[in-house]
């Protein structure tokens, strides 16, 4: 593993920018226990945990914290693959199993926000990997995350697939009462068989949809980010019409769709698995993802369209443009791709 590639500014000069941390002080663990057998740990000790978001990225938001790199939830769609070949580790098999942990991240958070050079602004977690994937049950970083966060009454939003969130109930209705907490939840489809394929380290969809109702029951805005939408495996009219149902039994706010898309890195890692298991996609698949990551904009139109008047039956809504409360799609470019990349 390159410790060194690991820099402040991912988007700048490796020669030039400081290290996130000292290779010296890495600590690799294993657990031998049935959750986490077969995954590494590796333990680093944070000088920044704070990110800025590049602006071409075109995101709803600057900030991003971000306690783990790499994720057990293994989506074989996740476009945060690419960033385990910074460590020269595979974007695939290593991505799942060979997880870095800020263990110190509270901390660090906490001095950053007390620093004269922060100015409150609205912070982003779990738009890389999810911050309340599997690790967390054992580390516990996002308690004192949140706590800092709620200290400093600083905004913030989270995006997650994870049904640990609900242990963290009691410091976000905390968090809410004196800052602007938004919470989305990730569910892009219900179909079971799907779900334990494609996602195979998640809750299920269902749980994730249990989520959304406890925290709406407390006072918690909590949207759904319905992502991703799978051609040609979770895009049937049936498939979005029970979806979509669900979600609007669940007590979401709001249901805001997003296209599959496959960037460099998690695009070798699905077309291998759909390979595998849609042999008789993969030409479809080849044709449509032609121009590069994204699928075509009338594609992702007429998933769009479909979504919206669904919701709009079931009596639910997207979410709209600038919602500090939640995580929404940015605003479309002049050209080229207008999909959100956080899944």
């Amino acid at each position: 593993m390159r410790w060194e590639n690991l820099t402040v500014d991912p988007a700048g000069d490796r020669a030039r920018d400081a290290a996130l941390f000292g290779a010296d002080a890495v600590t690799t663990r294993t657990f031998d226990t049935p959750e986490f057998r077969g995954i590494t740990f590796h333990e680093i000790r944070a000088r920044s945990i704070v990110n800025r978001v590049p602006g071409a990225s075109r995101m709803p938001f600057e900030w991003t914290v971000n306690p783990y790199r790499g994720c057990t939830h293994a989506c074989v769609y996740c476009f945060a693959r690419k960033t385990h070949s910074y460590l020269d580790l595979d974007t695939g098999i290593d991505f799942d199993s060979q997880i870095v942990v800020k263990v110190n991240a509270p901390e660090v958070l906490r001095r950053q926000l007390a620093s004269r050079r922060w100015h409150g602004d609205h912070i982003a977690m779990g738009t890389n990997v999810d911050c309340y994937q599997r690790a967390e049950g054992r580390y516990r970083l996002m308690p004192g995350i949140i706590a800092a966060l709620r200290d400093h009454a600083n905004p913030f939003s989270i995006l997650t697939k994870g049904t640990l969130i609900l242990r963290d109930l009691d410091l976000l209705k905390q968090a809410s009462e004196i800052t602007d907490v938004g919470i989305s939840v990730s569910v892009g489809f219900t179909d079971t068989e799907l779900w334990r394929t494609v996602e195979p380290g998640t809750p299920a969809p269902e749980r994730r949809l249990d989520v959304v109702s406890t925290l709406s029951e407390h006072g918690i805005d909590c949207g759904v980010l319905m992502a991703p939408v799978i051609p040609f495996l979770g895009d049937h009219p049936d498939q979005l019409r029970a979806t979509v149902r669900a979600i609007a039994a669940s007590g979401a706010g709001s249901v805001t769709p997003l296209v599959l898309h496959l960037r460099p890195g998690a695009r070798e890692w699905f077309m291998a698995w759909l390979g595998h298991h849609h042999p008789h996609l993969v030409r479809r698949y080849e044709r449509l993802y032609a121009e590069g990551a994204y699928a075509p904009k009338w594609y992702q139109r007429r998933i769009t369209r479909q979504v919206h008047e669904l919701a709009r039956e079931y009596g639910i809504g997207p979410a709209r443009a600038g919602m500090s409360r939640r995580i929404t799609a940015p605003e479309p470019a002049p050209v080229g791709p207008t999909q959100l990349t956080l899944l």
